[in-house]
């Protein structure tokens, strides 16, 4: 099974920024533990704080693997061309959020691309992707 992470803007800083909501790792520890813990897995992890190379990322890979799963970060709520990227592709992906949402600011209420994922998970920190890679694994 081939799945990739995608983590949208501002989501290089965790471990640093906000920690309050975000925690204190930062991705690339959680990413070595994901490995460790689905050795039959192959990931790929790719970050971008621009839409455009995020959408290039899709493309490039959303044909061929097993799953995606995206934290597009503020991109969630603005970006209909994410959204149509992810509609035009074959892979199905998965939505992921760090925090709860829809506890936060209203603008961060509504996903653009949650209605052409397979699925959202959100609000159990950083498990939030090991949520995601368990509901492709089942």
């Amino acid at each position: 099974m081939k799945i990739l992470i995608i983590n949208g803007p501002n989501l290089n800083l965790l471990g640093v920024r906000e920690k309050s909501i975000y925690g204190s790792e930062n991705f690339e520890s959680y990413f070595e533990q994901l490995k460790k813990e689905f050795p039959a897995i192959e990931f790929t992890y790719y970050q971008s704080n621009v839409e455009g190379e995020l959408i290039n990322k899709l493309h490039e890979n959303g044909f061929s693997l097993d799953g995606i799963i995206i934290n597009a970060g503020a991109y969630t709520h603005t970006s209909v061309a994410i959204r149509d990227a992810i509609a035009g592709i074959n892979s199905p992906v998965i939505e992921v959020h760090i925090s709860n949402t829809l506890t936060r600011e209203d603008f961060r209420h509504k996903s653009i691309i949650g209605p052409v994922c397979k699925g959202c998970i959100m609000g159990f920190g950083l498990q939030s992707y090991r949520l995601a890679v368990q509901s492709f694994v089942n």
